[in-house]
């Protein structure tokens, strides 16, 4: 497996101000870095962020979002659903650019938007002829496009992996897959270990984040099984550790991250390898 670290407890746009982080981290033990793309207006920047990270010896995967209702794979609006393609489709190319090898994260509705009623099978049905269309975009790029189940008070159209999985079933092509999460999973699962075991052949990336977004290890959350119950189950692609801070204000509010989950960003990344590491070696 390969351990990875999101970039977003530092940025939603990396630039060359945030370089230093990336030596910390090939220093730390990292295998690579999981890069936001939000801004998807230069891929020429992802290209040269790609060389950079080719330089560090770091692999990479990207998280992305669906940020309006213009870009809204729900929207029984034909015209924003269409924005969604195009968005997404853009993402991808700057992925590509980068040398992605995995594309995760909620980007089948606005985040924190609900109608106050249950998911609907249109909205699925809407969602899937998107993600339908973008992952035949993204699999001559070699992006594997993988969707996160969210916990119900930042999405409602897939809260589980039972969820997630019947949805990759319904989007029903080979370069679309979803993730598992443990922060999410937590919450939302009664048996999280159970439902990774139920739904590992869906399973195309994994996140590893504590039940407070801190520290891995420094919670409750079953970190080492995931990781152990994972490699028995044959899965053999990237562990990304995903925490959350108070730098980004934006961010912090989507997050619902309102105190200090650790004393500093190293600690997070220096003490979450030695956790995942030592899973693997047991």
């Amino acid at each position: 497996m390969k351990v990875g670290f999101n970039l977003l407890l530092w940025t939603t746009h990396v630039t060359e101000s945030d370089f230093p982080v990336l030596e910390q981290l090939k220093a730390a033990g990292y295998d690579g870095v999981e890069v936001p793309v939000f801004d998807t207006s230069d891929p020429g920047h992802f290209a040269k962020l790609g060389s950079v990270l080719k330089d560090h010896g770091l692999g990479c995967t990207t998280v992305t979002v669906c940020p309006d209702e213009s870009t809204n794979p729900i929207s029984p609006d034909a015209g924003n659903r269409q924005g969604a393609v195009d968005h997404l489709k853009r993402v991808v190319d700057c992925s590509q650019a980068l040398g992605s090898e995995v594309l995760c994260g909620p980007y089948y509705q606005v985040l924190a938007q609900f109608t106050g009623q249950f998911p609907t099978d249109d909205e699925r049905a809407r969602a899937a002829e998107v993600h339908r269309q973008v992952a035949e975009h993204a699999q001559p790029a070699g992006v594997l496009l993988t969707i996160e189940a969210l916990n119900r008070f930042e999405a409602h159209l897939l809260n589980t992996m039972a969820d997630a999985a019947a949805y990759v079933q319904r989007v029903d092509h080979p370069n679309f897959r979803t993730m598992y999460d443990t922060f999410h999973a937590n919450i939302e699962e009664k048996d999280p270990l159970g439902a990774l075991r139920e739904h590992i052949g869906a399973v195309g990336h994994i996140h590893i984040s504590e039940n407070d977004r801190g520290t891995p290890g420094d919670g409750h959350t079953p970190i080492v099984e995931t990781i152990k119950t994972a490699r028995e189950l044959g899965y053999d692609s990237w562990l990304t550790i995903e925490a959350f801070g108070a730098a980004l204000p934006d961010l912090a509010a989507a997050t619902k991250v309102w105190r200090d989950f650790f004393p500093s960003r190293e600690h997070v990344y220096q003490q979450g390898i030695k956790v995942i590491r030592q899973a693997l070696a047991d």
